[in-house]
């Protein structure tokens, strides 16, 4: 007797490209940036391959160990990464996700650079932090232009070079951040490390940062009170002279996800710093930064809500229930459409908002980037969560990836400030005029393309209060996402979203699309 024959199993998703992906490619084009197409379809097909896949799951395994002494007691405040780990940094850097944009004056460049980081984060998130973070410091540096004279070069070039030395003889840099402290969070004027003058054109800093993201990088911006008021500083982890800085890493966070990206506590007894920008000037300087690695927090959402999706419309191709296959299941096709939807509204503002950053539309930006923050990081979990359901009790268990999945989609809506930091970094931003305009205008663009949409347009009033503020902030999300759908995408797919998430023809709850959705439409041209 046979007791353990194996059948109606789903066959690994692998060796598929994962740049497949019309929304992508469409918007890539769109935004100016179909140059790139042939790249950003190399890296994804090799961030879907088997081999790449493999790399994701050892460097979550395999999580970085903090090392604070040697085996003769000296400090020497290292983390040990999986040599997986260090292969998808390699690639990530080769191919220009992080820093690269900034030294090419090529249009397009930074749509071209959203692309691929878009499809490699696909195959593993976690290392994506520090990518983010040394593509969005270099706007901050600039700020001191001897400072980006000297860093900048190398933080553009696409030569990982992990090793602990002195920045200037590296062939290429890694940066971080440390704002928040302790007692204060978000509200980073509450920090109490302390900045003195040095001298010689430094400065001395100690004190404490709760959380330090990726604490083995080459640079940091580091906020700090200053005799001026709460100022950034460059701080090196390594020092000119090839002496070690001193900055203690004290341990590193046991994250929910995120595991292969070591963040972690960190104390200054004293470390050399320059200072960026004015005394009394740091979150201005500091917002600078902020503002890229916002807009990675959506390309990551969006990324990760694509992933969602072809893994789960994958499962539904192969796995057999009542007589069918999944995805002939009526039902089982609400879910995934939905689930489609969702994940192509989000793709194709991601990618509006990249190329306003070529374009500088900084008005437009100002606005939109702060709501679809907001927004399409808020939706990240529960579609995470969806997806995994798809996959039934497999999706629950690790070997199956969706539960990384699940555990990572929480943290683009928390960095860089959780949901009511980022409502209310948008209703700041409805106090300025010329934004409003530019948004307006925007969204003026698709009028007459579905009546759920001019219906909802016309009653949109700009006039947000505090308490309320996730309400309306929510509501100019889906008007955006809505009109750029209205205009780029087929009629089945902006029809569905405007139904549902402006017309009240939906459920709140993915699967619960009218039954009037074209749903082969939307699937055949989401899944993989």
């Amino acid at each position: 007797m046979r007791t353990h024959e194996v059948t109606n199993q789903v066959p690994p998703l692998e060796n598929f490209d994962a740049a497949e992906d019309a929304a992508l490619l469409e918007g890539l084009e769109r935004e100016g940036a179909g140059w790139a197409a042939a790249d950003v379809r190399a890296l994804g097909e090799l961030a879907g391959s088997a081999h790449v896949l493999h790399l994701g799951r050892q460097a979550n395994t395999y999580p970085p160990v903090l090392r604070t002494h040697d085996r003769y007691g000296h400090r020497v405040d290292e983390v040990d990464f999986h040599p997986a780990y260090h292969e998808l940094m390699s690639v990530a850097v080769a191919s220009g996700l992080h820093a690269a944009p900034w030294a090419d004056d090529t249009k397009g460049a930074h749509v071209a650079r959203a692309a691929k980081f878009f499809v490699w984060s696909q195959a593993e998130a976690g290392h994506g932090c520090p990518i983010s973070m040394t593509y969005s410091v270099v706007p901050a540096l600039r700020r001191n232009p001897e400072l980006a004279a000297r860093y900048e070069p190398l933080l553009t070039a696409r030569t990982y070079d992990p090793g602990l030395r002195a920045p200037l003889t590296k062939r290429g840099l890694i940066a971080g951040m440390s704002m928040t402290e302790k007692q204060g969070g978000s509200d980073v004027r509450a920090n109490t490390t302390e900045a003195v003058p040095a001298g010689d054109g430094t400065y001395l800093l100690t004190g404490h940062k709760w959380f330090t993201s990726a604490p083995m990088s080459d640079l940091f911006l580091v906020l700090a009170q200053a005799p001026g008021g709460l100022s950034c500083f460059v701080l090196p982890r390594v020092l000119p002279d090839g002496s070690r800085n001193a900055m203690r890493l004290m341990r590193l966070k046991d994250k929910l996800g995120n595991k292969s990206n070591a963040s972690g506590e960190v104390e200054y007894e004293g470390a050399s710093a320059w200072l960026l920008g004015g005394e009394g000037d740091g979150v201005r300087t500091i917002i600078e930064m902020v503002n890229m690695t916002r807009l990675d927090c959506v390309l990551g959402a969006a990324s990760g809500m694509r992933a969602g999706v072809v893994r789960a419309g994958h499962h539904a191709r192969y796995r057999r229930t009542f007589g069918r296959e999944l995805i002939d299941q009526p039902l089982m096709r609400n879910v995934l459409a939905d689930l489609a939807l969702e994940s192509e509204a989000a793709t194709t503002v991601a990618l509006r908002l990249s190329g306003a950053t070529d374009r500088g539309e900084t008005d437009f930006r100002r606005l939109a980037l702060a709501v679809t923050k907001y927004w399409v990081c808020k939706r990240g979990p529960a579609h995470a969560a969806e997806a995994l359901e798809c996959l039934g009790g497999n999706g629950y268990v690790e070997d199956f990836d969706m539960a990384r999945l699940y555990r990572e989609a929480p943290l683009v809506s928390i960095w860089e400030g959780s949901g009511n930091v980022a409502a209310l970094d948008a209703v700041r931003a409805l106090g300025k005029p010329a934004a409003v305009e530019a948004f307006r205008a925007e969204l003026s663009g698709a009028r007459g393309g579905n009546r759920h949409f001019d219906a909802a347009l016309s009653a949109l009033a700009f006039s947000p209060e505090e308490s309320n503020a996730r309400v309306l902030v929510e509501r100019l999300a889906l008007l955006l996402q809505a009109s750029l759908l209205i205009r780029h995408a087929p009629a089945a797919v902006a029809d569905a979203f405007c139904a549902s998430r402006l017309g009240g023809e939906w459920g709140h709850v993915y699967g619960t699309l009218p039954s009037s959705v074209d749903f082969g439409a939307i699937l055949d041209r989401s899944l993989i």
